[in-house]
This record gives C-alpha cells, structure tokens and sequence, in this order.
C-alpha cells in the first residue's frame, strides 16, 4: 500500500510537471506559427534592423525599438544593481536581526506589487520632477529607467543576500584571522566567493525588466525613434506589443507575434545564462 501511494505521488507530480511543459510548448509553437511567416516575409535582417515601424504602409522594422529595449533596461541595471548588492551586503553582514526582521517582508513585498502601480508612481511623481529639473518631455529613458531598477531590486537583493549568507562561516573568519578588517573581507573574500549568486541575481533582474511591460508604458512616451539622450522618450519591444495588439490584424498582427519571437529568445537566452551560472555555482560547492 505505501508503495502504491508512492507511486501514485510520484505520478501525479510527472503529470503536473509535464503540463507545465506542455504549456510553455504550446505557447512557443502558438508564436512561431503567428510570427513566423511575416519574418520569412520580410526578412529576418530587415525586419530586426528596419529603421521604419509603419504597418499601414507595410513597414515593419523594430530595431528602434530593440535599441529602446536596451537603453532602458541597461539603466535600470546601472542604477538598479549596485543598489541591490549593496542592500544585500548590509542585510547580510551588518544589519541587526531586528532590523533585517523588518526589512526582509518589505522588500518581498515590493515585489508583490503590481507593475500599473509602479507606472502611476512614475507618471506622478518621476516624470514631472525629470520634466522640471532635467528638461525634457519628462516620459523618457530615464523615467522608465528609474522605474525598472526599483522593480529589479527584490530580485537582486534576495538572491544576492541569499548567496552571501549560504557561504561558510569559516570564510570570514579566515580573513579575519589574517588581519583584514570587515570591509576587506567582504570585499576580497565574500564577495569573489558569492559570485556566482550575485551574478545570476543580477541576469534574473535584467530578464525581468526586459519583459515588462505595463509601468514601462506609462512612463516612457513610446516614440518609435532612436533615442539620443536618456531625457528622450522611446518605445520598447514589450510596450509595442501591449499598445498595438488590442487593434492589429493581418499582417500587421503577424508583425507583433513576430515581435514576441524575438523578446521571447531574448527571454530565454538570458533566463539560459542565469541557470547555467546558478549550475556552475552548484558544481563548484560540490
């Protein structure tokens, strides 16, 4: 009998796993189908470097908003990582256990947080003070950038904390021992050995603010340019997607699917490189 229910658990749980699977295979599918014949249409080339998104007249070049995507995610990393890293170096190392008792629910809690939250804090309070102080239209790169990095921070902070924290005890305290002082050991023995965390912490960040969408809408203006200054406004691949889909049809809904296709292995390269980082920190404890 125990082994029947054993069996049976175990059962149970493949059959949950492969619908999981199963899903996430038919969504893949379901876009390649879609997007698919558009960028045989096009061309792969024109249709990722097109300067031109114009789908009444038959243009459909997303690089602007590829470089949108960029920009706007690469400064979300830069103001957003070394914050995280240094709010998990102090929840890690420095705060008291009541204080980090405190903090802890509250930085998960920003992670509950829904995105249009975020995107209305923006709207109100960022873009008018980037508009007044910096000039500008205020819904720019660095509106949206600004936005992203505090979205990002639950991610970095807890992974990074926990990476810190799961190092032995004797790292430390080796450092110590030789002489180091606190922040010379943080600096040349925890941080090198909690690396491999750190850095997974920081490429899950950037997956999700590349996939976001609903708070980047509200704050970055969504002109389909190249930007030449982070005050300029931009449009990223998530936000055309969201602004366009609710009207498109025919081949200009062919265009957005195909835009999925390539924020979809945008996904999954840097998802791929976060668990392969995740993997070599495993191997290496081993």
């Amino acid at each position: 009998m125990k082994d029947f229910k054993e069996k049976l658990s175990g059962r149970i749980f493949f059959v949950l796993a492969l619908s999981s699977i199963s899903v996430l295979a038919l969504i893949t599918v379901f876009i390649l189908i879609k997007g698919t014949p558009l960028i045989a249409e096009v061309g792969l080339k024109d249709f990722i470097f097109g300067m031109t998104w114009a789908p009444g007249r038959g243009e459909f070049g997303i690089f602007p908003m590829i470089a949108g995507s960029v920009s706007v995610t690469f400064g979300a990393a830069v103001i957003g990582v070394p914050i995280g890293i240094c709010c998990s170096i102090f929840l890690a190392e420095f705060a008291p256990a009541w204080l980090s008792k405190i903090f802890r629910p509250v930085i998960q809690l920003l992670a509950g947080i829904p995105s249009v939250v975020y995107g209305f804090w923006g709207m109100i309070f960022v873009v008018p003070l980037i508009r007044d102080y910096l000039g500008g239209p205020g819904l720019s790169i660095l509106a949206g950038s600004i936005i992203l990095a505090i979205m990002i921070l639950p991610t970095v902070i807890s992974i990074s904390e926990v990476s810190i924290l799961a190092l032995p005890r004797q790292y430390k305290e080796g450092a110590l021992a030789l002489g180091m002082t606190h922040w010379q050991a943080i600096y040349s023995v925890v941080l090198p050995s909690a690396k491999s965390g750190i850095v997974a912490s920081v490429v899950l960040g950037i997956g999700r603010a590349v996939g976001e969408t609903m708070a980047v809408i509200m704050v970055l203006g969504n002109a389909v340019a190249l930007p030449e200054s982070i005050l300029d406004p931009v449009r990223t691949l998530t936000t055309n997607i969201g602004i366009e889909m609710g009207y498109a049809e025919g081949a200009h809904e062919q265009a957005l699917f195909a835009t999925g296709i390539v924020l979809f292995v945008v996904i999954m390269i840097i998802n791929g490189l976060a668990q392969y980082i995740t993997r070599d920190k495993n191997k290496g404890r081993r």
